[in-house]
């Protein structure tokens, strides 16, 4: 089947890929920036990559040509807490006009459990575009899940900050609100098992796995799985808006996601029945056995995708290719070269760093940088890195986006997410004559900018000249 793939850099996204690939289907992934697909050279050979922003207007000659299926898996909560909801709308009615014309037999539809009288906004806006999208010119197949649990999940990365940071939490009273959580692993079972099942045409089905739990068992569960105990208070006096920063200052999510987290945690989330599990012969695992996994995944470096690397993770949703020309005029730089003699191991290290590795100096330093961030409404230094030695375009990295991972010509390109005034790049390049050179480059704004940077000056001599000595250090 010629397969059209929506939000195919997401974190279902990556994840359904390789399973539609194996399974012999010809995929089209539809992305905003192709340099944002996070996917090694053997798949990139295997797929068509078609650009297109469905928040604009349509131009539907870029899927001219037929389709069979189509998966849309495209969601804008994390964007913002006022008009999320106005923006999946607007994206959905585009996705018809796109449709209109590859003309598809199926559209899959990844949507939330919506069986409350009363719907946060973010439940709400995903049962509005099920609605958009049964007028479009297909048979439409909804999912709707609760929490979905796995390696990279924004659900179990919240969950294991929580406990892994707070063995005692004093918690708002939405902890105690039930939900019917599912594993990643049966999540994509579902989104494969319904591809040409002509018994899910237009219909909507509730997926989940077996325990109904409060996000407080939830947590419980969790420290179970990890082998320690913890504590939960809740309190009825914590605002939403004070629950939002709880959640934001202890966990790696935005504030923006935390907000809309927070709204949509005080509904009660459980499936209506098991009907789809039924049509399929779909057992699901349990919520341990879903952490047991996610764990495996971890220890044995598969996280094949995380939320982190979602671009609303940081807190700039331009295109990469905005900020891939570092700017020579009006800028203040720290420049730094040093001559190496192995250029692979060097390579490694470059590749390595961030997350778990550090920064190769002073990491006490960017820790207490991160944290100053965090407090002023910054990324911090919490999302850390997907994978311990590989690095795509497009990837978060502690409180950088990499704009540029080209290791056969030994240059990376990494540019600052955290709260700043200005805009600053980081780069390291090894050149033919075995030179690494490592650039800072801030672009200041007005005279706030310029302070700012000769009042970290001083710290910049002893960070950049131990870190770049430290990268070219080799066994």
């Amino acid at each position: 089947m010629r397969i059209l793939l929506t939000g195919a850099n997401g974190y279902i996204g990556m994840r359904l890929l390789p399973q539609l690939l194996d399974a012999g289907h010809q995929v089209v992934c539809a992305v905003r920036d192709r340099n944002r697909l996070s996917v090694d050279e053997d798949m990139l050979d295997r797929i068509e990559i078609v650009e297109i922003d469905f928040l604009k207007e349509p131009e539907p000659e870029r899927l001219s040509e037929k389709l069979d299926a189509a998966y849309y898996l495209i969601h804008s909560m994390s964007t913002s807490t006022g008009d999320f909801d106005k923006k999946e709308a607007q994206a959905a009615r585009n996705f018809i006009s796109y449709m209109e014309v590859a003309r598809p037999t199926q559209v899959i539809y990844l949507s939330g459990i919506v069986n409350n009288e009363e719907l946060s906004k973010h439940l709400s806006s995903r049962k509005q575009v099920e609605d958009i999208l049964y007028t479009g010119p297909f048979q439409l197949t909804v999912l709707r899940a609760g929490i979905i649990v796995g390696s990279g999940s924004a659900s179990f990365e919240i969950i294991r900050d929580l406990c892994e940071k707070l063995p005692v939490m004093i918690t708002p009273k939405w902890v105690l609100t039930k939900t019917q959580p599912i594993a990643i692993r049966d999540v994509i079972r579902f989104l494969t098992g319904v591809l040409g099942q002509n018994e899910t045409f237009d219909q909507s089905f509730d997926i989940a796995g077996p325990d109904v739990l409060s996000y407080k068992e939830m947590l419980h569960g969790y420290a179970r799985v990890r082998g320690f105990r913890n504590w939960i208070f809740t309190v009825p006096v914590m605002t939403p808006k004070l629950s939002s920063y709880w959640l934001y200052f202890v966990t790696s999510t935005s504030y923006k996601l935390a907000v809309n987290l927070v709204d949509s945690m005080k509904m009660e989330v459980v499936a209506r029945d098991r009907k789809l599990q039924d049509i399929l012969g779909i057992e699901t695992i349990t919520y341990q056995q879903a952490i047991d996994l996610a764990f495996k995944k971890i220890e044995q470096n598969l996280v094949v995708s995380s939320w982190k690397d979602s671009m609303v993770s940081g807190r700039f949703n331009q295109q990469l290719e905005k900020y891939i020309q570092v700017p020579k005029y009006g800028v203040l730089t720290d420049n730094k070269k040093v001559r190496i003699t192995d250029r692979e191991a060097v390579l490694e290290n470059i590749w390595k760093i961030g997350g778990e590795t550090g920064w190769y100096y002073m990491n006490w330093l960017w820790k207490i940088r991160g944290l100053l961030d965090k407090l002023g409404g910054g990324v911090g230094l919490r999302r850390g890195r997907t994978h311990p030695d590989k690095i795509y375009t497009g990837d978060s990295l502690d409180f950088w986006r990499v704009l540029l991972a080209d290791r056969e010509k030994g240059r990376l390109l990494l540019f600052a997410e955290m709260k700043l005034p200005g805009e600053a790049w980081l780069e390291f390049r090894i050149d033919s004559d075995n030179y690494l050179h490592q650039n800072a480059t801030f672009r200041p704004r007005g005279l706030k900018g310029r302070l700012y940077w000769y009042s970290v000056l001083p710290f910049h001599y002893f960070i950049f000249g131990g870190m770049i000595r430290n990268i070219a250090k080799t066994a």
